[in-house]
């Protein structure tokens, strides 16, 4: 069950979140068509996801595309598709559609660049107009993913489906996407969630912080052990590993308004980033997310060192209802649209019992709401 909308969502073995792209094309495909109940619906995402993740985990390469947009993409697809029924020549070229449209370039992430989630959204528009073809009788090419030029070959390199193919309808990854607890790149996360348990159980105050070495593995490094830089734009310090770490020690926390205004360019936070060292560790698998150890070291030398096997948020460290109401709730009045306040907990009401509503435009309604 997909509660209170926490739509941004990382499997931690293959970072893959397929949720804003699958969601955007599935909610826009569901209000222009009537009669989506909620169970189809979830039916439908609990298939896109599985789609998506299956290809993103069926990598045996580093990231070099951004996956949320291209896997995504494949996934949004697969679950219209399963609302419209259709046939496996029409889902087949569905996916060509597709294909032919999927953008994912990592060029945004790295510059910090807000083209990197638009690409998410250009593909929710893309498999939205890959099913209207597709259902129009549009033929697209066939060997999508395997072919000479297919998805695999030119976007991941190194592949491998067998154990992928082998978990078909006995895995279900929608079981095992992890939640995004703060508002920041889910490969920061690591960091934030060390630093925070580590604040907490010694006290730690941001003037007594000599030094802080985050070691992890190859992927969180090349992704977002940018270097901190002065007063940088909110995409790129939502990317920043450094400024992340700083905003937590500073304030205890992470949130939307931490990567807002004169927030960006506080001292006090990137004296802080400064302190901050990333380190690898000697991890060999590219698509790695943990192990992370976070050491700090004090300014009279005492050391706090945390070692994470699993990140909070992740199936096996999960957010408790409470968590994801409280996230939820604040989330709510972040909007640049101010949405009705009495909307909120109808909402969460109406999360709760989706699979029996018998039209999913409710919910939709209730976010349209002004």
């Amino acid at each position: 069950r997909i509660h209170c909308l926490e739509f941004d969502c990382v499997h931690e073995g293959a970072v893959v979140h397929p949720m804003a792209t699958l969601l955007a094309s599935l909610f826009a495909h569901a209000e222009r068509r009537s009669g989506v109940s909620g169970k189809d619906f979830l039916t439908a995402v609990a298939l896109g996801v599985d789609v998506a993740c299956s290809i993103g985990l069926a990598s045996r390469a580093p990231m070099r595309f951004f996956r949320p947009a291209t896997a995504g993409a494949f996934g949004a697809v697969a679950a219209m598709a399963k609302l419209e029924g259709f046939d496996v020549e029409t889902l087949t070229s569905a996916f060509g559609i597709v294909y032919g449209q999927i953008c994912g370039t990592l060029q945004p992430h790295t510059e910090g660049s807000t083209l990197l989630g638009m690409q998410m959204g250009f593909n929710a528009r893309g498999a939205l107009t890959a099913i209207d073809l597709a259902a129009g009788g549009l033929a697209g090419p066939r060997e999508v993913l395997e072919g000479r030029y297919g998805y695999f070959k030119l976007f991941e390199g190194s592949y491998d489906l067998a154990p992928i193919l082998a978990d078909l309808g006995r895995v279900w990854r929608v079981t095992q996407l992890a939640h995004k607890p703060f508002p920041s790149g889910r490969l920061t996360h690591g960091a934030i969630d060390g630093l925070l348990r580590l604040k907490t159980a010694h006290g730690l105050q941001a003037e007594e912080i000599a030094r802080v070495t985050v070691i992890v593995p190859p992927l969180v490094k090349r992704l977002v052990g940018r270097p901190d830089i002065p007063n940088p734009a909110a995409s790129y310090a939502r990317l920043c590993l450094s400024f992340v770490a700083g905003t937590a020690l500073l304030r205890g926390s992470v949130d939307v308004p931490d990567f807002i205004a004169d927030r960006l360019a506080e001292p006090a936070v990137h004296a802080l980033a400064r302190k901050v060292e990333i380190t690898l560790d000697d991890n060999s698998d590219e698509n790695a997310v943990v192990p992370q150890t976070i050491q700090v070291t004090l300014t009279d030398g005492r050391q706090h060192e945390l070692r994470l096997e699993r990140v909070i948020g992740h199936p096996s460290n999960p957010l408790t209802r409470e968590q994801h109401l409280e996230k939820f709730r604040r989330c709510w009045g972040y909007g640049a649209r101010r949405l009705r306040e009495e909307n909120c907990d109808r909402l969460i009401a109406l999360v709760d019992r989706l699979e029996a509503v018998s039209d999913i435009r409710e919910l939709i309604a209730l976010v349209g709401e002004g």
